[in-house]
């Protein structure tokens, strides 16, 4: 799998090459000052809208300011996908209009939708049809990854994404997905976390041994995380039977 780290202009310059030097990252629209920097040193990228941030924070998402950008980075030869922008508690239908607003702005841009666990599975099952990639988003119905309740509702969704074997029909991108104890279950081509970025803050984490920088801290996560992959097929029936 891909593993993306998410970047958000935290640290020192220093700190920032560190963590994206030949990796694959992961930039906000709502925080992307450090993409130029990012984009120069980094294996590849992918571009998040920033909707998450934005519903977090109550403000109003800046379509003029979010296509413009989208336009300029797509073409840059590290670029790998975009995440259409979402509302993180809209209803299918209002998602469904956000895409359709999306092509008429910007095209044929690789991008790929965003399906929320509080959405139907009929929705997710014409999306795995239609797109060659899928991100599985937040839900402010299922606020917490790797819980039972989430976890019950993911048996679900690849369920539907999954064919018989356990293997998606389409790839899958898991939004702030990445972390060992989800991925190593589930089929996903990719997933993303600011993670390694943030843990670089706490030294206490790395016990005796602890690196001296919060760039070389956030390197040693992100080589943790790394060592993991995700599963080849859907794992989670075993798993959810055993938490109920």
């Amino acid at each position: 799998m891909i593993h993306f780290h998410g970047m958000s202009n935290a640290g020192g310059l220093r700190d920032q090459i560190r963590l994206a030097s030949g990796r694959n990252v992961f930039v906000s629209y709502q925080r992307n000052s450090c993409l130029p920097l990012i984009a120069a040193v980094c294996s590849s990228f992918a571009l998040d809208n920033g909707a998450y941030s934005a519903w977090r924070s109550g403000v109003e998402f800046d379509w003029s300011g979010f296509a413009s950008w989208a336009r300029e980075w797509c073409l840059h030869p590290a670029f790998d996908f975009l995440v259409i922008p979402d509302e993180i508690s809209g209803n299918g239908d209002q998602n469904d209009q956000l895409i359709s607003k999306f092509k008429d702005a910007l095209g044929d841009v690789d991008a790929a939708p965003v399906w929320h666990p509080h959405e139907s599975l009929d929705r997710l099952d014409r999306l795995v049809d239609e797109y060659r990639l899928v991100c599985i988003g937040g839900s402010p119905e299922f606020p917490s990854p790797n819980t039972e309740k989430w976890w019950v509702r993911m048996h679900e969704a690849f369920c539907v994404i999954c064919d018989a074997d356990g293997r998606p029909r389409s790839k899958i991108h898991g939004l702030r997905m990445l972390d060992p104890r989800i991925f190593h279950r589930l089929p996903l081509r990719s997933a993303d976390s600011t993670y390694a970025e943030r843990a670089g803050l706490y030294e206490q984490h790395f016990g005796r041994y602890t690196p001296p920088t919060r760039g070389q801290r956030a390197e040693v996560v992100a080589n943790r995380i790394e060592s993991t992959q995700s599963s080849a097929i859907l794992q989670t029936h075993e798993f959810i039977g055993g938490m109920k």
